[in-house]
């Protein structure tokens, strides 16, 4: 016997509605995708605080504030020309994405270790968006610029750009140390009038222009064709 009760999460779609249609509220009614780009920053860095420093309960309240806000956009794609999918079409999308990402679980091929798993998840996306053509492009450059410097020098590395295996710059010897460190950075650049969060993405701008080039200069020396040498 199936169960003819809506799940909570259906309950919770169904209020989104609601709020939204004609007679709810007002200012739900008046937002769009751009206007609630605040309320997913602002609740995604709550989550981030609950996971490192909160409780069960604030965990289960933060995660509930980025899901409505999951639902919310996604209600209004359902109501906007030219958008026309849901809720429904938005978990259709994630779960293909999730099996097909997922080949050593759902299919044959074969993943021992996470290192497999990134390796395998790096030829898949180079599939699925073709048009990319540096190992930068799908990079958000509004994220955070210490998240921003993390991700870059991966690419670096990737391409053979920085050393992977290089010895530390700055050894330390936990997180602790690290972020008294990084404290210290940003207090001697207040101290001195300057910006560290504009000067570490002034930085990165310089390192991206670097990849790009060394992959451009790749690209160039692969499609060199060798000339046969005349005696």
């Amino acid at each position: 016997m199936t169960d003819q009760y809506p799940s909570r999460l259906d309950e919770l779609i169904a209020v989104t509605a609601r709020l939204r249609a004609p007679g709810g509220c007002p200012w739900d009614a008046e937002q769009t995708h751009e206007s609630l780009v605040q309320y997913l920053v602002e609740e995604s860095h709550e989550l981030v605080e609950a996971i490192e420093v909160g409780t069960r309960d604030d965990l289960l309240e933060e995660l509930g504030d980025v899901l409505y806000q999951v639902i919310f956009h996604a209600d209004l794609a359902a109501h906007t020309p030219g958008e026309g999918f849901d809720i429904q079409d938005v978990a259709a999308h994630m779960t293909a994405k999730m099996v097909g990402r997922h080949p050593h679980v759902f299919g044959d091929r074969i993943a021992h270790t996470a290192a497999d798993v990134v390796g395998m998840w790096d030829d898949l996306k180079a599939v699925e968006k073709p048009g990319r053509t540096s190992v930068l492009d799908g990079i958000p450059q509004g994220m955070p610029s210490l998240a921003l410097a993390d991700k870059v020098i991966g690419k670096a590395q990737k391409i053979g750009l920085l050393d992977a295996d290089a010895p530390a710059g700055i050894p330390v010897s936990d997180e602790d140390e690290l972020g008294s460190l990084l404290l210290a950075v940003v207090a001697s650049a207040k101290a001195q009038g300057l910006d560290a969060e504009r000067a570490l993405r002034s930085t990165l701008r310089g390192l991206q222009d670097e990849i790009r080039e060394a992959e451009a200069q790749d690209s160039a020396d692969a499609g060199i064709i060798a000339l046969p040498s005349v005696d």
